[in-house]
């Protein structure tokens, strides 16, 4: 594993789907505020601060809606990246602030794979990655890869324990 070099390996395209049905989701709880400001004001629906505080809540929440299910996903899949050796577990991502994790494969405790309800949906699953300090997770693999990975990390893992 060369540090040098970024990790080359991405996750799984449908992973823009998945966060993007997430994130529309998410977005929609935005909708709480508009909706009740347009409750108790549509009565008095004149030209008057209420109003404009209702449909500016209501543009906010548009707006939030937008990023959050159609912007993010894709830049969020351009920054996600890792890559496994015999040596350790390099991932990256990030948005605005890019972090770089480095994860020694001797620190692995042990690995698991998760898929909820979305991933499920496209074929997806993430896999957490537990040392005594934390737990780090690579998400939105395909169920095959996930696997395999898993299986892979875990081998390297007893590998490097038995050697010790």
């Amino acid at each position: 594993m060369d540090i040098s070099q970024i990790p080359s390996i991405r996750i799984h395209q449908d992973a823009i789907k998945a966060w993007k049905l997430s994130g529309l989701i998410f977005g929609a709880t935005f909708y709480v505020i508009p909706i009740y400001l347009w409750f108790i004001f549509s009565p008095t629906l004149g030209m008057n601060m209420d109003l404009f505080l209702a449909i500016g809540s209501s543009i906010l929440a548009i707006t939030i809606h937008i990023f959050f299910g159609l912007i993010l996903p894709n830049i969020r899949w351009k920054r996600w990246s890792y890559e496994v050796s015999e040596k350790g577990i390099d991932l990256q991502r990030g948005i605005i602030i890019t972090k770089r994790t480095i994860i020694p494969i001797n620190r692995v405790q042990h690995v698991d794979t998760a898929q909820g309800p979305i991933y499920r949906r496209y074929g997806l699953s993430s896999i957490s990655l537990s040392t005594a300090a934390t737990t780090h997770e690579i998400p939105a693999l395909d169920d095959e890869t996930a696997i395999a990975l898993r299986t892979m990390i875990s081998d390297l893992v007893r590998k490097v324990k038995e050697d010790v």
